[in-house]
């Protein structure tokens, strides 16, 4: 199993590129989605949150690839992503028809549920503006080639939004892989996405033909079961347990089909309330486990965002040279500060990161 090797820093524009859409997120706050008369809105985006945590909490050239509508609604959005810091340069401002009948901004209603009161997500996004890029849409030369990015990641969600979207990524990881640019994927698996698209056969059929471009492959133990087809005898129904040993069995599977994975990682999770988990992770890298600092009865002020944050930091570790052991811890971390604040996306910095990583306490700093 080969080690991942990075294109030096001097030669790229970008250390991270993101693909994917990004959506309004609104939220109710303490209310719930059916009874609450405001809103607060954020930006949030699976792919997206990923850049935006490099960017913001580790320092991080990142750049955004996808399609907004040119309309106030998507300029609302502009504006949210300009104060995550994120480049804009390769977005693709489509035109507006009137009433969003040909395209549109997708919005995600989030209730961040509270002891035995579950999460709730429901989202609205239909025809927005990402889920119909198609293949030409991008010059991925240009990016790859002549700008040069260091890593690009995107996922499932992506992948999962129209029968267009996974020649998108196809395409971007051909390009990606012809420069040099080592690729990260997180299957992140959707049922309401994929049933209009034939289902968790569909997923599989789509996420096989993208694993053999990825190098660092994300994904929790129902991502790796719906998402790309491997049983483990035993795996919790509603794969909601901390079981290492699942989730190793799996990647045992997986590395054999797909040996061009370098790395693979996931977060670990037991929910014994909303607003109470038990957080984990684990990496396997270069042929060995690694497992991350077990967090029991984590405090959870809300749960979104937090595994995209734990990619973000595992990429930053991995980018940076650090241990895969340093690598995992980092993103475990950053994933469980980013729980602590509303919102999908983090507002941690670095040095809180770590040091959570040192295992300080949560004395007040001065």
């Amino acid at each position: 199993m080969a080690t991942l090797k990075l294109r030096p820093a001097s030669e790229c524009k970008y250390d991270i590129l993101s693909l994917g859409e990004v959506m309004l997120r609104l939220d109710p706050g303490e209310e719930r989605i059916h009874t609450t008369r405001t809103f607060r809105v954020w930006e949030g985006g699976g792919e997206y949150n990923v850049a935006r945590g490099l960017r913001r909490c580790f320092g991080k050239r990142a750049a955004l690839v996808t399609a907004i509508p040119d309309n106030p609604v998507g300029r609302l959005l502009e504006d949210l992503l300009l104060q995550g810091g994120v480049s804009l340069e390769y977005v693709r401002w489509v035109p507006f028809d009137g009433i969003g009948r040909k395209t549109r901004v997708g919005l995600n209603f989030t209730e961040r549920g509270y002891g035995v009161r579950a999460a709730v997500g429901c989202s609205d996004r239909a025809n927005s503006a990402a889920s119909q890029m198609k293949k030409g849409d991008i010059d991925w030369e240009k990016i790859f080639g002549r700008d040069g990015v260091r890593w690009f990641h995107t996922g499932g969600i992506f992948a999962g939004l129209s029968p267009t979207t996974p020649d998108v990524i196809l395409e971007a990881m051909e390009a990606a892989r012809k420069y040099g640019t080592v690729i990260s994927y997180d299957l992140n698996y959707r049922a309401s996405l994929w049933k209009e698209f034939g289902g968790k056969e569909r997923a599989v059929e789509v996420n096989r033909k993208i694993a053999p471009f990825v190098d660092v492959m994300l994904g929790n133990e129902e991502d790796f079961s719906a998402a790309l087809g491997f049983e483990v005898a035993g795996l919790d129904a509603d794969c909601s347990k901390l079981d290492p040993s699942n989730f190793k069995k799996m990647i045992a599977e997986a590395v054999k089909v797909f040996p061009n994975f370098k790395a693979v990682a996931t977060t670990l999770r037991n929910a014994r309330t909303a607003t109470r988990n038990d957080w984990g992770a684990v990496l396997y890298y270069d042929g060995r486990f690694y497992d991350a600092t077990l967090r029991e009865d984590l405090e959870i002020l809300d749960r979104v965002g937090g595994g995209d944050s734990f990619a973000s930091g595992l990429i930053y570790g991995l980018m940076e040279g650090k241990s895969p052991q340093e690598a995992v811890e980092y993103g475990a971390a950053h994933g469980a500060l980013a729980m602590t604040t509303p919102g999908d996306t983090t507002t941690a910095t670095l040095a809180e990161v770590e040091r959570v990583m040192k295992g300080k306490s949560a004395r007040i700093s001065r």
